[in-house]
């Protein structure tokens, strides 16, 4: 990857509202230069998207826990079934498909106790071939990042 690209990929998860002549400045080319290589790196799938980052607790979503599932069967209909209904979660903020004790680790905000105890036993539990579900408790998060190093 080009230095240029490096700098826009930095520069951008730094400030995704940086103009594109300051983006330009700082990556040391011209403005449509910059914005063609942008347009590259977009089209190319290296910048999946632009969002901005919300505080959950400010939003009222205080509940924070890690959920660890395996699943009884690895029957391609039931893990497909589940990573839908799972991607369809607005609590679920990540889900990984992971090795060892788990099948899946996911990453779950919700308002309260109550909240997440209705998404187990409406939702979770509910899903054909979950077999067994975990949770721990986040008490504090001690770091997050969203960017990644170019």
């Amino acid at each position: 990857m080009p230095p240029a690209d490096r700098q826009i990929l930095k520069a951008l998860q730094q400030d995704g509202r940086i103009s594109n002549q300051d983006l330009a400045e700082r990556a040391g080319m011209s403005a449509s230069a910059c914005w063609r290589r942008v347009k590259a790196l977009e089209e190319d799938g290296v910048i999946e998207r632009y969002t901005a980052l919300v505080n959950p607790e400010a939003v009222g979503l205080d509940f924070h826990a890690m959920m660890h599932v395996v699943l009884s069967r690895h029957q391609a209909g039931h893990v497909e079934n589940f990573i839908q209904a799972v991607m369809g979660r607005p609590e679920v903020l990540d889900c990984f498909a992971t090795t060892g004790d788990a099948d899946y680790h996911l990453r779950i905000r919700c308002r309260d106790l109550a909240a997440y105890n209705a998404f187990l036993e409406d939702f979770m539990f509910a899903l054909e071939g979950v077999s067994t579900v975990k949770t721990n408790l986040i008490l504090r998060q001690l770091k997050h990042e969203t960017r990644v190093e170019v």
